[in-house]
């Protein structure tokens, strides 16, 4: 396994309360990339897909939105594989174009020849797919990072299904044992019991009303998972890989301000009374996974 002494020991030291950024997700992308083995780019790859499935969306849908250049996969590459996928043609070969890639092109495909609409939105059958594939990940803390970001944002999901009446069942996302029991259990603690020994913390943390601050522990919480799993790894792929994540929590948490956070907090409001899929799936999108 590659170690990274000078890389890591040259990381600018970041907290979750700072307010000015160190770097952005792109420029230290764009850093390291010739410093790291051909492994583990492949490794970082998974935390780079969530762009790349932005833009895969954006691309299919035809939004009128700028091309995410922290993702790993070119907009010429997605333009292609589609292409070959519509014509059923063979698919190009591409390094960071993960399997799911074309499963979920040919579903969305073979919906609009159909003209039926999914039984769950878009945005959370590619997110099933993503965190299914990412539970894979050979790296045991990368492997455990995707699960444990999975449950949270299903759990809050679930807490704010049961508050507002909704069918957890339609919004639950991927194939874990902890997805399941909340599909289907009407406990208090969705028969998670001990199970997870961040629940508590997690129930605590949903009940705070405003929105910014409630995001601002859920990072905190997350940050701390990073701190504890990477405690021993000083100078792995994993530090740089928790550190990539960090930088997004501060990126994201920068580019909000505090109209955006109360525009975001109604448009979920309007969503859950208008038991909107589209919107409470771009706000799960945006703000928790």
């Amino acid at each position: 396994m590659s170690k990274y002494y000078y890389l890591i020991s040259g990381l600018p030291d970041i907290a979750p309360d700072n307010i000015k950024q160190a770097c952005t997700v792109l420029s230290f992308k764009n850093e390291i990339e010739d410093l790291l083995s051909r492994h583990d780019r492949d490794l970082l790859a998974s935390f780079y897909r969530k762009f790349d499935n932005q833009n895969l969306l954006a691309f299919l849908k035809l939004k009128n939105q700028p091309f995410d250049e922290r993702g790993s996969i070119a907009a010429a590459d997605i333009a292609d594989l589609y292409a070959a996928l519509k014509h059923e043609e063979n698919e190009p070969e591409h390094r960071y174009i993960p399997p799911y890639f074309p499963v979920f092109i040919k579903e969305y495909l073979a919906s609009e020849e159909k003209g039926e609409k999914p039984a769950i939105s878009w945005e959370d059958r590619l997110s099933a797919l993503y965190y299914d594939h990412a539970m894979k990940s050979p790296n045991r803390f990368i492997s455990e990072w995707f699960e444990f970001n999975l449950n949270i944002g299903n759990i809050l999901t679930a807490v704010n299904c049961r508050n507002h009446k909704l069918d957890k069942a339609a919004y639950i996302v991927g194939n874990n044992e902890t997805a399941d029991l909340l599909r289907t259990s009407n406990a208090r603690d969705f028969g998670l019991g001990t199970t997870l020994d961040y629940l508590p913390e997690l129930f605590r943390i949903v009940e705070e009303p405003n929105l910014m601050i409630r995001e601002h522990r859920i990072d905190l919480l997350k940050w701390a998972w990073l701190d504890e799993q990477t405690f021993f790894k000083t100078f792995d792929i994993e530090t740089i890989f928790a550190f990539l994540l960090r930088v997004e929590m501060i990126e994201r948490r920068t580019s909000l301000n505090r109209a955006d956070g109360e525009q975001t907090f109604r448009a979920l409001v309007g969503a859950i009374k208008r038991e909107s899929a589209g919107v409470l799936n771009e706000f799960k999108m945006n703000n928790i996974r």
